[in-house]
């Protein structure tokens, strides 16, 4: 999966999302030559019922994340898909998916379609009295945050499961939940799951054995479901985080590195690139770090492709249907929908492990990789962070205020580059600049100067030079 581009409903649609839709934003991506090869159905599938929006009533803000889940099977929206059988049954979620897999290329071995759902099942958990859902013996909570948490950040969807509750499902019962829900997701043609709201167990443990033993249960009944009923690692952890999370994982191999793309929030740009290369220190050791989705049409949006391009993840993205910024995504997807991943997870370079690139006003975010044959670096201003809480630009349009700052890109900076070399390599290495087009050659312990504004980067390719003959050097540039 890792090795397809991927488009993602969720910025795309919210909770509005609909087959008709899909199919629309499928066709966009295709019809411009960057086919999806990968589908996230995000949050809006489900059969909820939400008791605190009142039909015919203004939405009270937050109130969305009170929502519980009545079964495990698709909502209307997707049950009753446009066409009817000559038989006049509805089609449903299976022939939804088998018609976009056929239609669209998603229906060969390594190509998927995955949906969502939190790990209670949705954000206010179960329904207690649904008919499907009272034999899993839940019992509504109400989280409880800590000061600290508190004091550092308000997030407004614990801040409303805190006010409304979560129905969470007895711990003995979840792998019956788990399995009865991907049981049924794999009839309807789903090859996947993206799962949220991990980290909420921290807020609920109380009178469950405490947080590490209670997540501890969660996830092992949540990766022995996957393991049955899918037939790869067929997960992709969103929001498990935490240290409980990540050390109860024993199969989950791609988990989210930061906190959401968020497209309207001015701050988070920067914030998000620099907190998934530090992240990735010690995330990429034990998973694939995920960057989660962009838009390819936004002002940040060529600084959030680029550092993708260096992060060894899934590519993937939320673009609303038609509204695609081709060339730039023809920089990251193949003509078949494939992608080239680089070889490790995305990490800075050792001189920025101690600087902070986001606030300190003078330190650039440096990346390094290595691909097949070359290692490649990227250098990011990412300064314009320094605000807390984050600032809202509801235009999306205007970028922070410039702020140019001088660094130094080096050979050197890529670590195990001799992976990529010969043995009787000198040190010299060819430096192509992608931005600029320049073509350096370079020993590996020279630099070269770079000057960018807020919001600016650029990724350099790094290629030991081979000498065949004193009059021939190969220099592989890919």
């Amino acid at each position: 999966m890792l090795d397809w581009f991927g488009w993602c409903t969720w910025d795309a649609f919210y909770f509005d999302v609909n087959p008709q839709g899909i199919e629309e934003g499928l066709k966009s991506l295709s019809e411009g030559g960057t086919p999806a090869r990968f589908l996230i159905i995000d949050d809006g599938w489900q059969d909820v019922v939400n008791e605190f929006q009142k039909e015919g009533e203004p939405i009270i803000e937050g109130s969305q994340w009170g929502g519980r889940l009545v079964s495990v099977k698709e909502n209307s929206k997707f049950n009753k898909t446009a066409d009817l059988s000559s038989e006049g049954d509805t089609k449903g979620m299976k022939h939804f998916i088998t018609t976009i897999k056929k239609k669209f290329g998603l229906n060969c071995h390594f190509r998927y379609v995955y949906v969502w759902h939190a790990l209670m099942g949705y954000w206010g958990g179960v329904h207690p009295d649904s008919p499907e859902m009272k034999k899993y013996n839940s019992k509504l909570l109400y989280p409880n945050q800590s000061p600290g948490n508190l004091s550092h950040s308000r997030d407004g969807a614990i801040d409303s499961m805190e006010k409304y509750g979560v129905a969470m499902i007895d711990p003995s019962k979840a792998f019956d939940f788990y399995d009865d829900l991907h049981s049924y997701l794999v009839s309807q043609k789903v090859d996947g799951v993206k799962v949220d709201v991990q980290n909420i167990l921290e807020t609920l443990a109380t009178g469950y054995g405490g947080r590490v033993s209670l997540t501890h249960r969660f996830q092992e009944a949540l990766e022995k479901s996957i393991s049955k009923n899918f037939r790869d690692n067929s997960i992709i952890c969103c929001m498990g985080q935490n240290t409980d999370s990540i050390y109860s994982s024993k199969v989950s191999a791609i988990t989210r590195a930061s906190d959401d793309y968020m497209p309207k929030n001015q701050t988070s740009q920067t914030l998000h690139i620099a907190a998934v290369a530090f992240t990735s220190m010690f995330l990429g050791e034990v998973v694939v770090p995920d960057w989660d989705m962009f838009y390819s049409k936004h002002y940040a949006a060529e600084f959030h492709a680029a550092a993708r391009a260096l992060g060894g993840c899934g590519i993937y993205i939320s673009d609303k249907p038609n509204q695609h910024d081709f060339a730039l995504l023809k920089k990251l997807v193949l003509p078949d929908g494939s992608v080239l991943r680089a070889k490790y997870p995305g990490r800075p370079t050792r001189d920025c492990l101690f600087n902070d690139p986001i606030m300190d006003g003078e330190s650039l975010l440096k990346i390094w990789n290595l691909n097949e044959f070359t290692g490649v670096l990227g250098i990011f201003n990412c300064q314009g962070a320094g605000t807390w809480p984050g600032q809202h630009n509801k235009q999306n349009n205007t970028s922070p205020e410039t702020t140019i700052l001088v660094g130094h890109v080096s050979p050197d900076d890529i670590e195990h580059l001799e992976e990529v070399a010969r043995e009787d390599w000198t040190g010299d290495c060819a430096i192509y600049s992608y931005n600029a087009g320049s073509l350096s050659k370079l020993h590996k312990d020279g630099s070269l100067s770079v000057s960018l504004e807020v919001l600016q980067c650029e990724v350099f390719t790094v290629s030991p030079i081979m000498d065949y003959h004193q009059h021939i050097n190969l220099h592989p540039l890919d």
